[in-house]
């Protein structure tokens, strides 16, 4: 009896083991069709009782398996399943090997570890994964016929079918006018070329002008020019001659100017100065010439608006 414990104690340990490892599972995308520097998949899934959660250490590592087969990735995944814990390995190998004829292959199984942790210690159990064969081609015969000219064992490219440009033509050609109607449409708001000239844009055609002024710099002839200018605007916009008495009236027929009220009498305060008083350079010092074309940029907004 004494010798017959140990063993009772042994068969009963691994009937426990064979009860904590369910179910071990390998399944291939296919068993044929492959040849030298394929990948070749497999996936692995393990069903263990609750509680076991999978030693990383235990699973195979990517790496040169023999001579002619090669781990390239090791992926593990974990969900429940029917009570117990299923852990799925999504195995990719590279054949190496260079055939001469059709045969099978065997990739070699492993062992994984899966452990328990209790209050009264910790549970090992131990997974076999079985080994599993896939079928290589050759990619060549061993011996071709002799042919007196090579090319002829070289086979021609493969057809496909020919693809009908007209509705790509079509599409692009809609959408290149949709575009250029879209660009006309903003040249014509922005009066850009060839819209500079059109009538009812005073404002955009005189701040052009004095953007080109500005870069003239301290210039007291460039300062009345840009004066003239605006009045100029100011005169198209209403319709006849806008001088500073005029400002209130001109304000009452064009009410959306009325924002930049302080702004105009600013100028035309400048513009009395300079033609009327003491010169440009007075001016100048009461309303530079930056301000008088931040205040036309304010003015070319506005009309824009309206």
């Amino acid at each position: 009896m004494r010798r017959l414990a140990p063993l009772l104690f042994l068969l009963c340990s691994s009937l426990t083991a064979q009860s904590q490892v369910r179910t071990v599972e390998v399944r291939t995308p296919r068993p044929f069709g492959y040849f030298l520097g394929d990948l070749v998949r497999a996936q692995v899934d393990i069903v263990v009782e609750p509680g076991f959660a999978l030693q990383a250490a235990s699973l195979p590592q990517p790496g040169a398996i023999t001579y002619w087969l090669d781990l390239r990735t090791v992926a593990v995944t974990q969900a429940s399943a029917g009570g117990g814990s299923r852990v799925r390995l999504d195995l990719t190998y590279q054949n190496f090997y260079a055939a001469l004829d059709a045969r099978a292959l065997e990739i070699p199984g492993f062992t994984v570890t899966f452990v328990s942790d209790t209050d009264k210690g910790a549970t090992t159990v131990k997974a076999q994964v079985p080994h599993w064969s896939f079928n290589i081609s050759p990619l060549r015969e061993v011996q071709p016929l002799g042919r007196e000219d090579p090319r002829t064992y070289l086979r021609p490219d493969g057809r496909v079918a020919s693809l009908d440009t007209q509705p790509l033509v079509v599409g692009s050609a809609g959408f290149m006018a949709m575009a250029l109607l879209a660009f006309a449409g903003l040249a014509w708001d922005r009066t850009w070329w060839p819209f500079a000239k059109r009538g009812g844009r005073a404002f955009a055609a005189c701040l052009r002008r004095l953007r080109a002024l500005a870069g003239r710099g301290e210039d007291e002839a460039a300062y009345e020019t840009a004066l003239l200018a605006l009045h100029r605007a100011l005169d198209e916009t209403d319709g006849r001659r806008v001088l500073a008495d005029d400002l209130p009236a001109f304000l009452t027929r064009h009410p959306a100017y009325a924002r930049e009220r302080a702004g105009l009498a600013a100028f035309l305060d400048a513009s009395r100065h300079s033609f009327f008083g003491p010169g440009p350079a007075g001016a100048m010092r009461r309303l530079p010439l930056a301000d008088i074309v931040a205040l036309t940029r304010k003015l070319t907004a506005i009309e824009r608006e309206s």
